[in-house]
């Protein structure tokens, strides 16, 4: 299968990686030039949770362009771009579309699945959601998160289609465990709570999973925060897997290294702007909507977004 990873950042390397290691012409889009040439020149650095590296040879361009000029459309586009970038990512990379050309977005957060809908047609495009992670060590070197963590992968209407099982057969050829939901916006607020869970506390208390769980109260605030996303999910009509507001804590850091870090976390740490609006903000925006009162998360927010302003971003 020819893919394309737009928006190829630590964990569109990690799943990247393991699917060029399958056999898979995989091509990796990173804005970051020091990036893209550091995995041309040398390889992608993978290193698993017992800290042992191996290298990867990897195709990896800093536009769709470069990839659509020497290999032309792709089979699959693999949406990893931050959520705030969606729109603008894909426009500038539709000369990879072709007549069969599936777009799967793997983001975190509500609203990407419409975003690339409105782009490249409704029929093209499935929604997934991952609990596998990356965390960037260095340009083209990544702490890969990928072992026991599960992805869900389905069509917006709900079908269980060849093509989307086509898909999860070549994920789990990979290694990567992948199932095939017939309840994909379920799915996706079950890997919203795990994201609300987490990511802003930590990004807030600037911890890595290691640290993070030590810390009762930081755990209190998490729970409390998914309690409040599963009343609004209930409210709006969607049907969780989950069913204990404190499960989707305890599988965000499940199986994962010490020092792994959440992508707000990251993103904080590198200077840029969070997801909070698409993670959090979007618990606030739906519970406004339906009535249902978020002020544990409303406070989370605010606080990202002070942080977010002390940074200048």
């Amino acid at each position: 299968m020819k893919i394309c990873i737009l928006g190829a950042g630590a964990l569109g390397c990690a799943i990247g990686g393991v699917l060029t290691e399958a056999g898979h012409e995989v091509w990796l889009i990173n804005r970051n030039a020091a990036q893209v040439d550091a995995m041309n020149s040398r390889g992608l650095i993978l290193r698993d949770g017992a800290g042992v590296d191996r290298t990867v040879g990897v195709r990896a361009a800093t536009t769709a362009q470069g990839v659509s000029m020497d290999s032309g459309a792709v089979d699959l586009v693999i949406v990893l771009v931050k959520s705030f970038h969606t729109g603008e990512a894909m426009q500038a990379a539709t000369s990879l579309i072709g007549p069969q050309t599936v777009v799967m977005s793997l983001q975190n957060g509500l609203g990407h699945e419409d975003i690339l809908a409105d782009i490249v047609g409704r029929e093209r495009v499935l929604a997934g959601k991952t609990y596998a992670g990356g965390s960037q060590l260095g340009p083209g070197h990544v702490l890969v998160g990928t072992i026991g963590k599960d992805t869900h992968i389905g069509e917006l209407d709900g079908r269980i289609t060849a093509r989307v099982q086509s898909i999860a057969n070549t994920f789990n050829e990979a290694g990567l465990d992948t199932v095939v939901s017939a309840n994909i916006m379920g799915t996706i607020w079950d890997k919203l709570l795990v994201n609300v869970a987490t990511g802003a506390v930590s990004g807030i208390s600037r911890l890595v999973y290691g640290e993070l769980y030590q810390v009762s109260e930081l755990e209190a605030t998490g729970v409390a925060a998914v309690a409040e996303a599963m009343a609004v999910a209930k409210a709006s009509g969607i049907t969780l897997s989950i069913t204990d507001p404190r499960q989707p804590w305890v599988k965000a850091g499940a199986g994962l290294p010490y020092d792994f870090k959440t992508s707000m976390l990251q993103s904080l740490e590198k200077g840029s702007i969070t997801e909070i609006d698409f993670i959090n903000g979007a618990v606030v925006r739906q519970g406004e909507k339906c009535g249902v009162p978020t002020p544990v998360n409303q406070a989370l927010v605010a606080c990202i977004k002070g942080i977010e302003r002390s940074l200048k971003l």
